[in-house]
């Protein structure tokens, strides 16, 4: 468990998960959903399916591409005039990219929040799709594929976000060498490192931006989605006008959580779990809540990534944790 346990409003903070794999369709994980955790199969398309009122909420098992499936707002026509054929014919295209695309795009189970003592349920998901023959991260070299975490915060509090995102950045290199994150995940860049000016920024013992400052700032730097931590639904959640006029329409969905997205999905390790990398990310919240060492972290991290022959400092960290 990490240190606070409450959220914003004072209720049991929740997480959310995103998992990707491939080799299993849609169809199948969705009724394999549905027998573990009840609920309603709804078919949205070929390569979107809902489970509808299980004991968690809302699952989606969907294709991770925009372009197979209707988009919001896309009108539906009935009957057999032209405008139905034409509409029929698009389907059939999304279908057929959907089928075609799934051989290097990944499917994707998203999870609806779940308590943190909870957390453990989803391992039976896990093993389902081991089960069925998923593959994960390192079943081939090209599978860019990421286990991500959405845990709600704390408090809207900029001091504690700001703390998270200090820990999150000292701890970048010691999470990279325990997760050994996949060579296509690192080429692909969807879970870059924070840039080093920035980096040195935020790791300013004096920097304690309000919550406007602390925005505009990740924007100039991070004017995207792919980071290891992405802040930027926390943002819009926050101030959607302020985040909604410096970034592209339809970018970002708020939401009140952090957007975790370093861990590989490893789903074919039998060692491997969901709650083995949770257990990774409550590190990162708990160095959060030690003030003292991060004050102590930060000027160490900035004098040795400038320094001429910089130490190893994932090896630093280390000694640090368990002090």
């Amino acid at each position: 468990m990490p240190p606070r346990k409450l959220n914003y409003e004072g209720k049991g903070r929740r997480v959310g998960v995103e998992l990707e794999f491939a080799a299993v369709a849609a169809a199948k994980v969705a009724t394999r959903v549905s027998g573990l955790y009840g609920g309603k199969v709804e078919r949205d398309d070929a390569h979107r399916y809902r489970i509808e009122n299980s004991k968690f909420g809302r699952f989606v098992v969907e294709l991770d591409s925009q372009y197979a499936h209707r988009q919001p707002g896309d009108s539906v026509y009935q009957g057999t005039g032209f405008a139905a054929i034409v509409d029929g014919f698009r389907d059939s295209m999304r279908t057929l990219y959907g089928d075609l695309s799934s051989l290097v795009v990944p499917y994707e189970v998203v999870c609806p929040p779940v308590a943190f003592d909870e957390l453990v349920e989803l391992e039976n998901l896990l093993k389902a799709l081991r089960e069925e023959g998923a593959q994960g991260t390192n079943d081939n070299l090209l599978h860019a594929f990421g286990a991500q975490f959405n845990p709600e915060i704390a408090t809207r509090d900029p001091h504690w976000i700001l703390s998270v995102l200090k820990a999150d950045i000292l701890l970048s290199n010691w999470l990279r060498s325990i997760m050994s994150i996949a060579f296509a995940r690192r080429l692909l860049s969807f879970v870059d490192p924070f840039p080093a000016a920035y980096a040195y920024k935020v790791l300013d013992p004096d920097y304690w931006p309000d919550t406007a400052n602390l925005i505009d700032d990740y924007i100039d730097y991070n004017p995207t989605r792919n980071r290891e931590l992405d802040l930027l639904p926390l943002f819009m959640w926050l101030d959607e006008k302020r985040v909604r006029a410096r970034l592209a329409p339809g970018l970002v969905r708020p939401r009140p959580t952090f957007h975790c997205r370093l861990p590989n999905a490893n789903i074919g390790e039998p060692m491997w779990s969901l709650t083995l990398e949770w257990n990774r990310w409550v590190v990162v919240e708990r160095l959060a809540d030690k003030p003292e060492l991060l004050a102590e972290m930060g000027p160490a991290y900035i004098a040795n990534a400038q320094s001429f022959l910089p130490g190893d400092w994932a090896m630093m960290c280390t000694e640090w944790l368990v002090v």
